[in-house]
């Protein structure tokens, strides 16, 4: 950790802490970075207010292309398996996208590590998604959003869904306290402090716009790092909550870790370099410029998804097909892969009737079987043109 940097950084100072070397496990001394409370006020260049005032224009565009969906709801699972899958990737848990979408959550018994990880995060963002906006977001809910996340991995030691209570540090794994890239606060009152300070600023944020908010409370979420384990992939939750919270978007269609994920060293350095000059403006413009590529890309995979949708419906009709077929094809936007198993609960239907509908769509080049299997075993029909868009 630069030490000399963080000494002179006008937004937190060095704490001393003892403790537990995470390498070592022997008791040693070091500093750590405790973050000051966020600022009421910030002076931004205007190149950023430019980019901050793209960013909030892009997000218009894509709550306004979700509006014109009859269901917009059924576009949230592709989009959150796909924030999932990249989130996830930030973190170092990888698998490849096609697994991700056709892994079947309902039956968890096969599932891999990387794969239980990635669909806990679906689990988490569609509990934090509940909560009605008027319920300030509380340690205890996000508690339950981190449990959550953790359930059943290597992350769920026994401080989940609490104030994680040992040092970690940031950095190549093994690393020692003193070769740690960055050192949050050590557990105690001083971590929950910031927590609750943190919290009551997003609860009553000042007069800015939701995305120069959603950036600042991300810095900060990340700088403290609460928790043991997921704060990567919570904080960035966080930031489409903040977003929902704010009326920017009113559906979680906005997929923001590709963006991060294909700039992970300048993602991590910026917010390091924040932490040592204090430049907000720099950290809010690069900040705001991938939430502006973000909703411009998922603007432009809903749009082309509800034309798929009008296509593929339109190819079942002029076969003179119609019922669970036709819904069939029309639900593949949000559902890609299915099997028979699951055609037949989604519908009401017996299992040959299930497989007929299934039939009916593959004479048709509407789906094709794939050599993919899902957790259960099961034979997996996919609609290769709905993947193709939302893999993009």
């Amino acid at each position: 950790m630069d030490i000399d940097r963080l000494e002179a950084s006008p937004v937190g100072h060095l704490i001393p802490i003892v403790g537990p070397d995470p390498a070592t496990h022997e008791t040693v001394e070091g500093q750590a970075f405790l973050p000051a409370p966020l600022p009421a006020e910030l002076t931004l260049s205007t190149g950023t207010w430019n980019t901050i005032n793209g960013a909030t224009a892009a997000l218009a565009r894509l709550d306004g292309a979700a509006r014109l969906i009859p269901n917009p709801a059924l576009l949230r699972r592709p989009a959150l398996r796909r924030e999932a899958q990249s989130t996830s990737a930030l973190e170092g848990t990888y698998a490849p996208f096609a697994e991700v979408l056709a892994a079947d959550r309902d039956d968890d018994r096969h599932l891999s590590a990387e794969i239980r990880e990635i669909l806990n995060f679906e689990r988490m963002a569609e509990l934090g998604f509940s909560w009605p906006e008027s319920r300030p977001l509380s340690l205890g809910m996000l508690g339950e959003l981190q449990k959550t996340l953790v359930l059943g991995t290597a992350g769920e030691l026994s401080d989940a869904g609490g104030l994680r209570d040992r040092i970690v540090v940031i950095g190549a794994p093994g690393k020692s306290l003193e070769e740690a890239r960055y050192v949050p606060p050590p557990p105690g009152d001083q971590l929950r402090a910031g927590m609750e300070s943190l919290l009551e600023w997003i609860a009553s944020p000042p007069p800015i716009p939701t995305v120069v908010q959603a950036a600042m409370a991300h810095y900060q979420f990340e700088s403290l790092h609460p928790y043991s384990d997921g704060n990567g992939r919570l904080g960035r939750l966080l930031v489409i909550v903040q977003l929902l919270r704010g009326a920017v978007i009113r559906e979680p269609l906005l997929v923001v870790s590709p963006w991060f994920e294909r700039r992970r060293d300048q993602y991590q350095d910026a917010l390091l370099e924040l932490s040592f000059d204090g430049d907000w403006d720099t950290w809010i413009a690069f900040f705001a410029e991938g939430v502006a590529a973000s909703a411009s890309e998922s603007q432009t995979k809903v749009e082309r998804l509800v034309e798929l949708q009008t296509e593929l419906r339109t190819t079942v009709q002029r076969a003179r097909k119609r019922g669970v077929s036709e819904q069939l094809a029309a639900d593949l936007v949000g559902t890609p892969y299915v099997a028979r198993n699951t055609v037949a609960s989604r519908y009401e239907l017996s299992g040959q009737g299930a497989q007929n509908a299934i039939d009916a769509l593959v004479a048709l080049g509407v789906l094709q079987e794939t050599t993919i299997r899902n957790n259960s075993g099961a034979r997996l029909f996919v609609s290769p043109k709905v993947v193709e868009i939302i893999s993009a």
